[in-house]
């Protein structure tokens, strides 16, 4: 299922096939965010040409509107959005907390209200396999408790404890384990113990692959990479799922400390507000040096914007408010963080990672210094 093709000399970076049901997935890998079932302004067809490998969609969204029983009957979630590659789908944890005025964690589960019309629902670690069973993906996430940074004491490990047991009756209740992959996620806050006790219980449990969650979630950087340090190098044989990274950096510094998979809305949300990656940093398109700039978004990039598209034109787009605007830029955008993980498998296999890491570092962040953003 997951299998290890090369590991870097000087880092813990690796690259590796996992085997879903619609097809292998080669990582280190960004999976684009298409909560409700799209990829925020961007077509499939477009996702395809800019060799996306696998995308998210998000359990609680889907299970609102328009219902898993409306996506059963149109034959799953990939005959319903029109995307034949692997789906992962997150379990809505995150959402039922963040988009619910009210929630309560119960002893079998969540409490929340609908951000759509206020009405109340509960998911429960079995709910919420059923509800991804009933959607087809490829790779589920059980039901768990995400903290927000400052989370601690007792209360932070009550929530991992609960985390644990209803990521052992997901396990359970799965049905569908020959064609749907389930991973476990680690909870734990700032705890660096009880991470790692974390960890260990899921482990024990048994599960195709391991996501940490409750990162990017406020936190300082120093505390992101203390995490991730003492967790990677126990997850070294099994897909590591670093959850809600989008940033450039962190993602290449993440990759040389093991992580596999990532996703994040970041390169979307800030294509949609006029900014955009490039090797040499963010730029702001709506700045008045890029006028008359006919070049393109990156010199380097060969995403189908970059081929044809100009600087110039893409902040006429921005300037007058046009649609295709966020289209383009999402689609840039989305590109270059692809392309980022595929020179990085690139670089893995010739074992110069650790180079290719700083190289890149050096320049976006230069970039970055000067970019009048």
């Amino acid at each position: 299922m997951f299998n290890v093709l090369s590991r870097d000399a000087g880092s813990l970076a690796k690259t590796a096939s996992l085997e879903t049901a619609h097809g292998k997935i080669q990582t280190p890998v960004f999976m684009p965010v298409g909560t409700a079932g799209t990829v925020k302004a961007v077509p499939a067809d477009y996702l395809h040409k800019i060799a996306t490998e696998i995308i998210l969609s998000n359990t609680y969204h889907l299970y609102l509107q328009p219902g898993p029983e409306v996506i059963k009957e149109a034959g799953g979630l990939h005959s319903f959005i029109n995307w034949n590659k692997p789906i992962l789908t997150d379990s809505g944890g995150f959402q039922a907390f963040s988009l619910s005025r009210i929630k309560k964690i119960q002893p079998n589960g969540i409490e929340f209200q609908s951000f759509k019309d206020g009405s109340k629902h509960f998911f429960t670690p079995e709910k919420v396999i059923d509800i991804q069973e009933k959607l087809g993906s490829d790779i589920m996430m059980p039901l768990d408790i995400c903290t927000p940074f400052g989370t601690r004491g007792k209360e932070l490990e009550d929530y991992t404890l609960k985390t644990i047991e209803w990521a052992n009756r997901s396990k359970i209740h799965q049905q569908n384990d020959a064609r749907q992959l389930l991973f476990g996620i680690v909870q734990g806050g700032n705890n660096l113990n009880l991470r790692k006790n974390c960890l260990d219980a899921l482990k024990e449990i048994g599960f195709h692959g391991y996501a940490i969650g409750s990162l990017s979630v406020g936190e300082p950087d120093e505390v992101y990479y203390e995490i991730l340090e003492s967790l990677s190098s126990h997850m070294q044989d099994a897909p590591l799922y670093v959850m809600g990274v989008g940033d450039p950096e962190k993602i290449i510094r993440s990759i040389g400390l093991g992580v596999d998979m990532f996703d994040c809305v970041l390169p979307t949300r800030i294509a949609r507000n006029r900014s955009l990656f490039t090797f040499d940093g963010k730029i702001t398109l709506t700045n008045a040096r890029f006028e008359k700039d006919f070049g393109p978004i990156d010199p380097e990039c060969q995403c189908p914007v970059c081929k044809h598209y100009s600087r110039a034109y893409m902040r006429h787009l921005y300037k007058s408010g046009e649609i295709l605007a966020s289209i383009l830029g999402s689609v840039h955008n989305l590109s270059f963080l692809i392309h980022l993980t595929h020179e990085s498998r690139k670089a893995i296999q010739e074992h110069r990672y650790l180079e290719f890491a700083n190289q890149f570092l050096y320049r976006y962040q230069q970039g970055g210094n000067h970019a009048d953003t």
